[in-house]
């Protein structure tokens, strides 16, 4: 078993930055890669990006392209997703995901879901 521990949600104003950081209990083949995503009241959840815990590949929606940035730390296990040019649109819960391939965060509705979730944290963009 994997445990995902997210931190780092709050409340902030369009245009400002909010780092989240996902720390995993260990590194296994489920972990090969990390990453979020999110789910907005009465929406889907969508994927949001990714990063191969042992390599440097990332995957990034096209909605967040640009301003947001997913990161490692493989010494202490930990992901972060620093999240630039906040806008109202980013208002969600996001999610720490694990997962042993891409798939759940490229297929989207058609990809395997991940093997293990984070408790979420909440993210709110107001003005």
């Amino acid at each position: 078993q994997v445990q995902l521990v997210e931190s780092g949600g709050g409340s902030v104003q369009p245009g400002e930055s909010l780092r989240l950081s996902c720390a995993a209990s260990k590194y296994t083949a489920s972990t090969n890669y990390m990453g979020w995503f999110r789910q907005a009241p009465g929406k889907e959840r969508e994927a949001v990006a990714a990063i191969r815990t042992r390599g440097s590949s990332t995957f990034y929606a096209d909605s967040v392209n640009g301003r947001f940035t997913v990161t490692q730390d493989n010494a202490v296990n930990t992901v972060y997703l620093q999240m630039n040019s906040l806008k109202l649109e980013d208002t969600a819960i996001y999610y720490c995901a694990a997962a042993p391939t891409v798939l759940p965060w490229t297929l989207r509705h058609s990809g395997p879901s991940p093997d293990y979730w984070g408790q979420g944290t909440q993210v709110t963009v107001s003005s």
